[in-house]
């Protein structure tokens, strides 16, 4: 805990019916569906452990991509790819990460029974490496010859048994990880300060990361040493100097790696390595932007500040920058309490892990493509296995964890994001439940509800959140509520019965007293259409609704004609007047010569669809 914010302990949230709990169980059966067996295969393969795999003709099956046999393909391709055997720690967090959350006593057992067949590896392996291709790919990095990332790769492996270790109280996973870090000990140890600086070099992923976490969960000083060889000198050095090495580099090279930056401040409190984290922060988001999704990336790379132009295509927006953002806004407002991380959260949960997940098959779309006309490319569940899959199934297990906040500074618990939860907390006094129930409504009511000018179709909308607090009758609580920088016009607080609450915004946070026994508040945020225009070119827009981005039901880009560049929301209207009772879920064109629907980006499958619309006036 820094700055006396933690979140809530892992086990006491619980998804309620709504979006967020379906694409969580949506993710959680895909878990399932994937076999112990096909999972190891790399691992054991590497080891000289013999896995038993069975032909499934299936129905036409002359075509080679329905070869019918039952294993992981694409990046997972046994001997065939580099980066085989990476998913398989990405399952391990994600599993263990979903049982400790959920209680899935299934999911547990399966993530004990693999880390017990990677014990079996390591041993066969001769006691430390542990993972799915073989150390001639190291020593092919450090002669400088051409391999893909493999130390980004390995730290999958040890990802997944640190958090099967933290989760799940796996002490074999520890252990097992414990042996394999000697190996690296070993190995980083033979080279040269600047030797080393050139196989860092080489996308690393997650391992500073790793070395921090076992340092805190062993103690043991070898990983205090591997903090200090990992250290990214080439990296870290600039940013602080306030230097943009950013632009048109990898950028999720980078982010896993100022993520180890955090922990390494967080276990050892060394200030320097906080300095990194803000810079970084400063240099990849704050002065340099984001699409109006809130995520960045242009094939892979950052773009340059405030340059989007030229920078929408087919490749935008990598799931894996989306979520390792996520968890980068959401140490930073642990340490900072600075309410403008959640927002950037709760805009990339939105228009990048929903928008990226397929609702009805839970597969990953690799990129979000910004380019007009585009359709999202959903991947397969054994043929593919990118990295971005890997960062799926993580993704969304990790969805009731950003909701609540405990903190300390204030006494208050802290509600975050507006997602159906309920959370028990401990408190001294005893046990408190907050519960956040979220719905939709379009302001429109009495006769002039479906009024037709423009102006009035654009009267503001709200989300309507009840927060239900509950409690021994002597125990009292402080709930602090975000209130979002897309809110329009004050929020105001009300009683289940309707009397007006008064609840002072405090450092962008709403502030609920609770006095024991039950309490319900009814907190309304209003809201109001608006268009976010490209910083760099500014008669190009997307269109906003919240924290939700909307996309056009179209097949090219197509230009909107409108009387005012100023309010181009003005030539919007909801889709279905007749609902007004309940929220709007679209919107559609007016005045244009071919009428397009508007729908929130999370919601578009297989449809061609537009984000940002040409604006030309009349």
């Amino acid at each position: 805990m820094v700055n006396g914010i933690s979140p809530a302990e892992l086990g006491s949230v619980t998804l309620d019916p709504g979006l967020f709990e379906q694409r969580r169980a949506l993710n959680h059966a895909y878990l399932d569906s994937l076999t112990d067996e096909n999972l190891l295969q790399n691992h054991r393969l590497e080891a000289g452990i013999a896995s038993s795999f069975h032909w499934h003709l299936r129905p036409g099956a002359g075509d080679p991509s329905e070869r019918g046999l039952d294993r992981h393909w694409g990046w997972e391709t046994p001997g065939g790819s580099q980066m085989r055997g990476h998913f398989l720690g990405h399952w391990l967090s994600a599993a263990a990460r979903e049982a400790a959350a959920t209680g899935d006593a299934v999911l547990r057992a399966r993530a004990h029974r693999v880390v017990a067949e990677l014990e079996r590896c390591q041993e066969a392996n001769g006691g430390e490496w542990v993972f799915g291709v073989p150390p001639v790919f190291l020593d092919r990095v450090a002669a400088g010859r051409e391999v893909w990332a493999p130390q980004y790769n390995l730290h999958k492996t040890l990802m997944g048994l640190v958090d099967a270790a933290r989760d799940l109280g796996d002490q074999r996973a520890l252990e097992v990880a414990r042996r394999a870090g000697r190996w690296f000990a070993r190995w980083s140890a033979s080279f040269t300060r600047e030797q080393f600086d050139d196989v860092l070099d080489v996308e690393t992923g997650g391992m500073l990361e790793v070395w921090a976490d076992l340092l805190e969960l062993t103690g043991d000083e070898v990983f205090r040493d591997l903090l200090e060889r990992y250290y990214r000198a080439r990296l870290f050095d600039p940013l602080v100097a306030g230097v943009d090495v950013l632009t048109n580099t990898h950028a999720n090279t980078t982010i896993p790696e100022v993520l180890g930056a955090a922990r390494a401040f967080e276990v050892t409190g060394e200030r320097r390595w906080a300095d990194v984290v803000h810079a970084y922060w400063r240099c990849a988001v704050t002065e340099r932007g984001t699409f109006a999704t809130g995520g960045q990336t242009s094939g892979e790379v950052w773009t340059p500040p405030f340059e989007f132009a030229a920078r929408r295509g087919g490749k935008n927006q990598e799931h894996c920058v989306v979520h390792n953002t996520i968890r980068l806004a959401d140490v930073l407002f642990r340490w900072t309490g600075d309410s403008s991380y959640l927002d950037h959260v709760e805009r990339n949960l939105y228009n990048g892990i929903l928008a990226q997940q397929n609702p009805r098959t839970g597969m990953v779309a690799y990129f979000l493509p910004l380019a007009g006309g585009s359709r999202k490319r959903w991947g397969h569940p054994t043929e593919d296995f990118w990295c971005c899959h890997g960062t799926l199934v993580q993704a969304h297990t990790r969805h009731s964890s950003y909701v609540f906040y405990e903190d300390a500074r204030a006494d208050a618990l802290v509600v975050a994001q507006f997602v159906n939860a309920t959370w028990t907390a401990r408190r001294p006094g005893g046990p408190v439940t907050v519960q956040v129930a979220r719905s939709d409504s379009a302001v429109r009511v009495g006769p002039d509800a479906n009024a037709g000018a423009a102006g009035d179709r654009h009267r503001p909308q709200e989300w309507r959140v009840s927060v239900t607090v509950v409690s021994g009758d002597d125990v009292p609580a402080r709930v602090r509520v975000r209130v979002p920088g897309w809110v329009h016009g004050g929020p105001a607080v009300s009683t289940a019965g309707g009397e007006e609450v008064r609840a002072e915004a405090v450092d962008g946070f709403l502030v609920l007293d609770h006095r024991g026994g039950r309490s319900e508040f009814h907190v309304t945020l209003p809201h109001r259409l608006r268009a976010e225009p490209v910083p760099d070119e500014p008669t190009t827009v997307a269109f906003v609704v919240g924290p939700l981005v909307l996309a056009g039901l179209t097949d090219a880009e197509t230009a909107l004609v409108v009387d005012d560049l100023q309010r181009p929301e003005a030539h919007l209207a909801p889709d279905d007047e007749r609902q007004w009772a309940e929220w709007l879920r679209g919107y559609r064109t007016t005045g244009q010569e071919r009428s397009t629907r508007l729908v929130p980006l999370h919601e578009v499958v297989d449809q061609d669809y537009s984000v940002y619309f040409p604006l030309r006036t009349r």
